[in-house]
């Protein structure tokens, strides 16, 4: 099995080299580009995804109707990101369009299964989840690498979880996109000669969120194992709440573009870019270890895994908050 596993990511990484190649040849840069640099990285990301996850899920298993939903409805996401990176959708549309796409999934019976609480609760975490987790990856695609670089790290966590489950089904969606990624990442490392565009920060936070849904994690005895996949998607989650916090706490707007992430505030201190980009990192590192160690640990040892996690997150928060930035 080690053998398919390393055939998936392989095959995932070289389409998606050749389909960025491709891309930035033949769409022109007048139409996609950003300082210059094109902003077709998404598209190639979404293709290899697509392609490897429907070849090797039907070689290997056949295709289930969650694995059909998932790729079926991460296409429409990516044709709406194009779209955005091309015209500029305003926020509203995004958010239409946001929940429009989490609700095909829930169709497809892609939604949370928490026995505890009900359908209807189970479906409004779902397109809180899903709209959430695409929102947050938008996010932190704010410095080179950083938003690929994360996908990979989740992916690979989520493919850990899926094997350990059994559940091969999602560690072949899981792989291909960390392949898919990979391949596009070798070109987006500072300085980045490629951007995905939001066509590919939205289609990586939408096809992880919902890999994420799909994955069992806890069984009766350890409910704690569903904070799982909060751990793992740690670092677009705290970015996104410090974002937040900070702009509430400053009086500035949610929406509005500023200066004031995380990592831009790394390097409002003096660090450079890649000092940046290797801090984050290991951040997510640290979250998605931390969820990968969760979803096997006992109820007491969870506990003060949470603790670890939320305890380093303020003190993080807290002293990065002093940074000045511009408004």
């Amino acid at each position: 099995m080690l053998a398919k596993y390393f055939l998936i990511f392989f095959c995932s990484f070289l389409s998606c080299v050749i389909f960025v190649l491709l891309l930035k040849r033949l769409i022109p840069k007048r139409k996609a580009a950003v300082s210059g640099i094109s902003s077709t990285g998404g598209i190639g990301i979404g293709l290899s995804f697509v392609l490897s996850s429907i070849f090797f899920a039907f070689l290997y298993l056949g295709l289930s109707q969650e694995t059909i939903g998932i790729i079926t409805i991460s296409i429409l996401m990516l044709i709406f990101g194009v779209i955005d990176d091309w015209l500029e959708l305003s926020i509203l549309a995004k958010t239409l369009i946001q929940i429009f796409t989490s609700c095909l999934l829930i169709l497809f019976g892609i939604r949370t299964q928490i026995i505890y609480i009900g359908n209807l609760p189970n479906i409004i975490i779902t397109l809180i989840w899903v709209i959430g987790i695409t929102n947050a990856f938008n996010h932190l695609d704010i410095i080179d690498g950083l938003a690929g670089s994360e996908a990979i790290i989740a992916s690979l966590a989520f493919f850990v979880i899926s094997v350990i489950g059994g559940d091969i089904r999602t560690s072949v969606l899981a792989l291909s996109l960390a392949g898919a990624t990979s391949g596009f990442i070798i070109y987006n490392l500072p300085p980045a000669r490629i951007y995905m565009g939001n066509s590919g920060s939205h289609f990586l936070g939408f096809v992880l969120a919902a890999i994420a849904v799909v994955i069992s994690y806890a069984p009766l005895e350890r409910k704690i194992a569903l904070i799982t996949p909060l751990l793992i998607l740690g670092l677009p989650i705290f970015d996104t709440a410090f974002l937040i916090m900070m702009r509430i706490f400053n009086r500035r707007s949610i929406f509005k573009k500023s200066n004031d992430h995380f990592a831009l505030r790394l390097i409002r201190k003096g660090h450079s870019k890649e000092y940046a980009l290797l801090f984050m990192l290991g951040l997510g590192l640290f979250f998605a270890v931390s969820g990968i160690y969760l979803n096997q640990a006992s109820t007491l040892e969870g506990l003060f895994i949470i603790i670890l996690v939320v305890i380093t997150s303020l003190i993080l928060g807290l002293r990065i908050s002093k940074v000045a930035v511009d408004a």
